[in-house]
């Protein structure tokens, strides 16, 4: 299966956190305090994108609704946000670079 290993999901991590800030850049306004306005909500996006992310391999891996909700909400809350943070080692250094670059395409301010 093509999400089996680390590669694939690691793949569409860091696309995932390559775009999403450069997807923000479109609604946002240009300047530093917006800048770091995207960055904070780059980060929560991602965060729940990549929580939601395992969700899905977990479902994609066989296990069923029900053997998730033995655990409680509370439980697989605490299991995928976490997973989510770890995720974090792929999705935040590629997401600061792409904030990063978006001073580069600004028209109006100044860096």
């Amino acid at each position: 299966m093509l999400l089996d290993g680390l590669f694939f999901p690691a793949v569409i991590l860091a696309v995932l956190s390559w775009m999403v800030p450069k997807l923000l850049s479109f609604v946002m306004p240009e300047g530093v305090q917006p800048l770091l306005l995207l960055a904070l909500l780059s980060t929560l996006i991602l965060f729940l994108l990549s929580s939601v992310f395992f969700f899905v391999l977990y479902f994609w891996q066989g296990a069923t609704l029900a053997q998730l909700a033995e655990g409680g909400l509370s439980t697989n809350i605490l299991l995928f946000g976490r997973l989510g943070m770890i995720a974090g080692m792929i999705w935040a250094p590629i997401m600061v670079l792409s904030v990063a670059a978006l001073p580069r395409h600004w028209k109006k301010e100044v860096w």
